[in-house]
């Protein structure tokens, strides 16, 4: 075990001035800093570009905001196009396991495999109408998929830098548990915000359960403005998702319920935020949702 004095070595330089209490130690300013440090010289360069008022408030948040600009990813079961609640999605790719092979389909053309998809896009779009909406398929009919083709989508989603990956979906499976966390903080540090459902179920399911994911559950009010912070976590946030009038696949409706459907109302409003104020990290844009949630500030 190493003794208390061999870990000043290179970090403090001490000199023998006697004092009441013993010896003074003084930092050798001359020797580089420590990794990950900020000197003097650089703090202008991380001025903020934007200062943020006194009090926040909704309208400063996201009013007037359309989602214009932003990149929506719906990681699922593929999105419908043209789709009359959905509208224009710009991209369509699909993702499958071939042996050891990862096959990716930047031109999937079979829409979505069981109405998921577009349900959670149909929410994002009727709040964020003008944003980006982008499908990367995991998901097969039935709601059928594995934790292998779940991961290699969401490396595939973090790696094109979308501002906001929609996960209405999770795995149960602990051995996927340690890789999806270092792709959950892997966008996290990029700026890419994974938004992610908790289990409809209470098991252990992943990646909601990560810090650097705004995690999602349900509560039953109309309002898809009304989303409340949660301070017991794991999940952080409650948004509509009973009851939801979404999209469906075959250009239909259907009521559903379901922390699937929580999420994208988080997601949509997440994309007015980043509309409006572009320069948002996932640690701002976090705390912008906590400081304008229903139960924090009201709906002013």
């Amino acid at each position: 075990m190493t003794r208390s004095g061999e870990l000043l070595v290179g970090l403090w330089k001490h000199f023998d001035h006697r004092t009441e209490n013993g010896l003074r130690f003084f930092p050798v300013t001359e020797e580089p800093l420590p990794a990950w440090s900020l000197p003097t010289e650089a703090v202008e360069r991380i001025a903020l570009p934007e200062a943020w008022p006194g009090e926040v408030t909704r309208d400063w948040a996201w009013g007037g905001a359309t989602g214009a600009g932003v990149r929506i990813c719906i990681l699922d079961s593929g999105v419908e196009r043209d789709h009359l609640l959905v509208g224009e999605v710009q991209q369509s790719v699909a993702i499958s396991i071939d042996g050891d092979e990862v096959i990716v389909d930047e031109q999937d053309e079979a829409g979505d495999l069981c109405g998921h998809g577009t349900a959670c896009a149909g929410v994002v779009r009727a709040l964020a109408p003008e944003c980006e909406l982008a499908s990367v398929r995991v998901l097969g009919a039935g709601f059928t998929g594995s934790g292998a083709v779940l991961l290699e989508g969401l490396r595939w989603a973090v790696e094109q830098g979308y501002d906001v990956i929609n996960m209405s979906l999770s795995t149960t499976k602990q051995k996927f548990a340690s890789l999806l966390h270092e792709l959950a903080d892997s966008a996290y540090f990029r700026r890419t915000m994974l938004i992610a459902s908790a289990h409809n179920m209470p098991v252990e399911s992943y990646p909601w359960r990560f810090s650097s994911v705004i995690s999602v559950g349900s509560h039953d009010q109309a309002d898809p403005f009304a989303y409340y912070y949660n301070p017991t976590p794991p999940v952080e946030f409650f948004a509509r998702g009973v009851d939801v009038e979404v999209a469906w696949s075959g250009g239909g409706r259907l009521v559903c319920t379901g922390n699937s459907f929580a999420t994208p109302h988080i997601a949509g409003i997440a994309a007015l935020m980043l509309s409006k104020h572009r320069e948002l990290t996932p640690f701002q844009l976090k705390s912008l949702l906590y400081l304008t949630a229903s139960n924090v500030a009201g709906d002013s």
